[in-house]
């Protein structure tokens, strides 16, 4: 009988998740806003369910025994910032047999040194959000696992596709440092964990913490874009202003994997390539 995956939240990281567990033959209920996004997964033999997990409604399907990934951020509404992921998880139909949780390096607060023995110290009203998810989902009566991911970049997502619309800017302090993570290698972290229910918090990234200047500079020159300009750190969302190296060796070693894009100089180049090719 096939190994049975909920995918609630599968938007960029999620969909690379259900490829990979239906490929190892495990059966895959993926939810999302619009069934239209997730036609590919449904070509798969995935079910794709319409599920708005912002709302208030139950969830039209049963998480019994299932392993669960939850992939919702904090959401901005108009009343402020709104963090669904506790009252979801109270609604749950059945008990799962293990949840994995996405959640972020942003948890960590100010901490400049990340590895998976640092204890989270939120400060903002989005990193004290994300505390209360990631404590409902280890409230659970089954194993869990809260995965904080560094910046994640991949086809059509990161510095390089924000350049391309003018959209990226570099902050005043251009040489403050970054961790990132390869969508592919994240999806094959969370994949293996769910596969081998591993439990516990770690944060997920790639070998090379860099600044935000010394990737610009990279995308530049594959792109044959020039150099963005420099705005005020005002001007910038709350997660463009950290400064912070993370070490993800710890998730890695405890499941056995090694990263396909140890850093942004073989990542990047892979997007690109992926993009051409779609």
């Amino acid at each position: 009988m096939a190994r049975q995956a909920v995918i609630i939240g599968c938007g960029y990281t999620g969909r690379r998740v259900a490829r990979l567990l239906i490929a190892r033959r495990w059966h895959v209920t993926a939810t999302t806003r619009s069934t239209e996004d997730l036609g590919d997964l449904r070509d798969r033999g995935a079910t794709v369910v319409a599920f708005d997990a912002a709302g208030n409604a139950p969830a039209p399907f049963s998480v019994k025994g299932a392993s669960v990934l939850l992939s919702i951020p904090t959401l901005r509404t108009e009343g402020g910032l709104d963090e669904p992921t506790p009252g979801l998880v109270a609604a749950f139909d059945g008990i799962p047999g293990h949840v994995t949780y996405l959640s972020t390096t942003g948890v960590y607060g100010a901490v400049r040194v990340v590895d998976a023995t640092t204890p989270p110290t939120p400060e903002t009203e989005r990193q004290h959000l994300r505390m209360l998810a990631e404590e409902a989902v280890v409230a659970l009566p089954c194993p869990s696992l809260v995965l904080r991911p560094a910046a994640i970049y991949g086809p059509g997502r990161g510095v390089h596709a924000a350049m391309r619309t003018g959209r990226f800017k570099l902050p005043e302090n251009g040489d403050r440092y970054v961790s990132r993570i390869h969508v592919e290698d994240l999806a094959r972290v969370v994949a293996t964990a769910m596969d081998r229910r591993l439990a516990g918090a770690f944060p997920v990234a790639d070998e090379l913490p860099a600044s935000s200047r010394d990737v610009a500079r990279l995308c530049s020159q594959l792109l044959g874009l020039d150099i963005p300009e420099t705005v005020a750190d005002t001007d910038l969302s709350e997660t463009r202003r950290a400064d912070r190296r993370v070490d993800g060796g710890a998730v890695l070693q405890s499941l056995g994997l090694r990263l396909r894009y140890p850093t942004y100089h073989e990542g990047v180049p892979a997007c690109l390539a992926e993009e051409r090719d779609s």
